[in-house]
């Protein structure tokens, strides 16, 4: 049997290249099949949280015609950061890594995104903000996720129409598209499982940025919660990699996003342009309206909605959409 190589979407700006990954032990164990129903798509889920992962593998990046090495952590995951030659090159950008195991040289293949001049990047939270995932009833959460297979999982009513305008945002060229990032606490595990949903429902194309990769069942049943300091930690570090975006923040009101998206606009005071957050229960929450106002004093545009189609006019009326 052979290791299994995952490599994730990258990100690059004018000087540096980040690419992503992991390796796990050879398995028997088949990976995730999306069609699957009711308990067979059950076990299918729980097997992504029982993988093996290998520390300390070879692993080599193919760039600019050289190989550059690296080694995987104890969990296995990998990132290269790594100085970028001046490229004309912008859009998504494929890029190819590789292992060796008995002699035996194992490739694979994915992109990375290095935006077109612009001016906007979006960052979005998944659970609940366009994929609905039940948050705040946690049983029927793990219901969904366990017996109900990627082709029944749903999005919320325009909400692809909104991602999708705001993707295409300010562009003339319909090849040339905004920087698209998923920020979520969900683990690395389901990120087959994010991507081919995405896919299936034509939201745009991002680069997804997940919580640490979870090996027991025990992490399975609290998967998603936690700690929410490493989504701060990363979209502090996407506004940092690019400095001369404007950014759209989307999220809602089921967990943190609201409170960690105040802290980034406190931090970053001129480069947030915007701020929608999701009302996921029957009526908005006090503390968010408070947040949301406190935005604006910011000069931070807010829209605390219930429905996506609140959102498109929203973005209409401030001209980040036509």
């Amino acid at each position: 049997m052979k290791p299994i190589l995952k490599l994730y979407r990258g990100y690059a700006n004018e000087q540096e290249l980040i690419v992503m990954g992991h390796v796990f032990k050879p398995t028997t164990v088949k990976e995730y099949n999306f069609q699957k129903k009711n308990f067979k798509n059950a076990t299918s889920v729980i097997k992504m949280f029982q993988i093996k992962t290998q520390a300390n593998a070879d692993v080599y990046l193919e760039q600019n015609n050289s190989k550059i090495h690296t080694r995987t952590l104890n969990d296995g995951y990998f990132k290269f950061c790594v100085p970028l030659d001046q490229d004309s090159k912008y859009g998504w950008i494929d890029y190819k890594v590789s292992i060796t195991h008995n002699n035996e040289t194992i490739t694979a293949k994915d992109s990375y995104i290095r935006p077109h001049k612009g001016n906007l990047g979006i960052i979005s939270d998944i659970d609940d903000t366009f994929l609905v995932s039940h948050t705040l009833n946690p049983l029927k959460k793990l219901y969904v996720l366990l017996f109900k297979n990627i082709y029944k999982r749903k999005t919320f009513d325009d909400v692809v129409t909104h991602y999708q305008a705001l993707s295409s945002a300010g562009r003339t060229n319909k090849h040339e598209l905004n920087a698209f990032f998923y920020v979520s606490s969900s683990e690395w595990n389901l990120y087959r499982f994010v991507i081919q949903f995405t896919e299936i429902h034509k939201l745009p194309k991002a680069v997804l940025l997940l919580k640490d990769i979870k090996t027991s069942l025990a992490d399975f049943f609290i998967t998603g919660s936690g700690d929410h300091n490493h989504k701060f930690d990363k979209i502090k570090h996407i506004l940092e990699f690019y400095p001369n975006l404007e950014y759209v923040l989307l999220g809602d009101d089921s967990q943190h996003d609201p409170y960690l998206y105040e802290a980034i606009c406190k931090i970053f005071p001129v480069t947030v342009k915007a701020v929608y957050i999701r009302q996921t229960g029957t009526s908005k929450k006090e503390k968010i309206i408070t947040i949301m106002e406190n935005l604006e004093t910011l000069k931070v545009s807010i829209c605390y909605f219930k429905n996506s189609s609140e959102a498109i006019a929203h973005s209409k009326s401030i001209g980040i959409i036509k």
